[in-house]
């Protein structure tokens, strides 16, 4: 397996960082030309023939050329290969008789369509040709990078993190490199580590004020400065953002999250559970505070750590795990009170996140979505793992 590690550019002077600047802006350029002519195209080749590759007026040397070429191909194949794999799900769900859900994946297709790849955060990602390594005794390393074109030469020095020389000791260093105007990313080939068959099954809350909550009562906790991610996202809240500052607290955040899922032991477990959370705030209004929460770093960290440890990783549905109570199984709206968990019907107590977690390290059956939203809005609904539907009020249970 592959993985990344980062390093800065700030131990470079003020004229090489605008050199790398300059050679990322025009390279994105070429990539944006390559993907506008590519775009058209029913089958896209790999690697893109001489016919296409001259057509663009740039600066850039005839290896940088193929470079963006190359993963300007790779980014337009993936992004049309998405709209083809719904389509092809469209098609098996009619096939098997699913119309309602066909119909909801049409409307999606429909409504998204197929829109050309946006670059504005594209790395250029260079191989073997255009760099080279050196150590010297005032840096970790110095990163030399050449024919990139119009006798452009970049010499940057980086210092390895502690990321670094940990990849470093599971892996190899591979020759190729990512470039932004703050980050040189390093890529590192990783022996597979095979999955766990033994250990146990534990599910994990992700939350707002805290980082985590797992089954097994492993809880985030503050760090020796007094952190924690409500507080950190609080002071986010309050910054301009672009600002230098807002950027500091996002690699606060970023931080705090990653030290926190280090905390983490794994080593008995076989299988994480996690909530399987996407498009949250799409389409809804969120505070301030609230709309600079991210799930995307402390879901890539994860990843990170089970796929090191040869961890099982199964995402579930989060639909009402915070509201079922994991000793009986109602589940009610009122239920929850903010970070504490008393169930109406066994007045069982615990902490909030402590309670979805349990609920999210079981396989609870699925249940009608309609059946779900009625008994919940009017008198809850008992959900039991052995049970297929609910079970309203004066209903025997199961």
């Amino acid at each position: 397996m592959i993985l990344s590690t980062k390093t800065t550019t700030k131990f470079s002077n003020k004229q090489k960082r605008k050199s790398l600047k300059l050679f990322i802006q025009e390279y994105k350029k070429v990539v944006q030309f390559f993907i506008d002519e590519l775009w058209s195209l029913d089958k896209i080749p790999t690697l893109l023939p001489k016919e296409v590759t001259s057509k663009v007026t740039t600066w850039l040397s005839a290896r940088a050329i193929q470079a963006a070429a190359k993963q300007a191909s790779g980014i337009t194949r993936g992004t049309k290969q998405k709209q083809k794999q719904r389509l092809f799900i469209y098609n098996k769900l009619l096939q098997d008789g699913y119309k309602y859900n066909a119909i909801r994946l049409k409307k999606l297709i429909d409504k998204e369509g197929v829109s050309k790849p946006n670059i504005e955060n594209i790395q250029p990602e260079l191989d073997s040709r255009f760099i080279n390594m050196e150590n010297d005794t005032s840096f970790d390393g110095w990163l030399n990078l050449t024919s990139l074109g119009n006798k452009l030469k970049i010499v940057m020095p980086f210092k390895k993190s502690k990321h670094f020389n940990e990849m470093l000791k599971c892996g190899k260093l591979k020759t190729g490199i990512r470039l932004s105007n703050k980050t040189l990313t390093f890529m590192f080939d990783i022996t597979d580590v095979p999955l766990k068959e033994t250990g146990k099954v534990i599910g994990l809350d992700i939350g707002i004020k805290n980082v985590f909550t797992t089954s097994d009562h492993q809880k985030s906790r503050q760090d020796i400065h007094g952190w924690n991610l409500e507080k950190i996202q609080q002071r986010l809240s309050k910054r301009k953002k672009g600002s230098n500052g807002f950027e500091r607290v996002q690699s606060h955040r970023k931080n705090y999250i990653h030290w926190s899922l280090n905390q983490l032991n794994l080593s008995d477990v076989k299988q994480l559970r996690l909530e399987n959370i996407k498009n949250l705030r799409k389409g809804n209004k969120s505070s301030r505070w609230l709309s600079h929460w991210t799930y995307t770093i402390l879901f890539d960290k994860l990843n990170s750590l089970c796929t090191k440890l040869g961890v099982q990783v199964c995402k579930v549905n989060p639909t009402y795990t915070s509201q079922r109570c994991s000793q009986c199984g109602w589940v009610r709206k009122s239920n929850r009170h903010g970070k504490q968990f008393k169930c109406t019907a066994c007045d069982y107590i615990c902490d909030a996140d402590l309670n979805a977690s349990n609920n999210i390290a079981i396989e609870l059956p699925a249940i009608g979505r309609k059946q779900r939203l009625q008994c919940n809005n009017r008198s809850g609904f008992y959900w039991h793992v052995v049970s297929q539907e609910p079970i309203v009020p004066g209903a025997q249970k199961v």
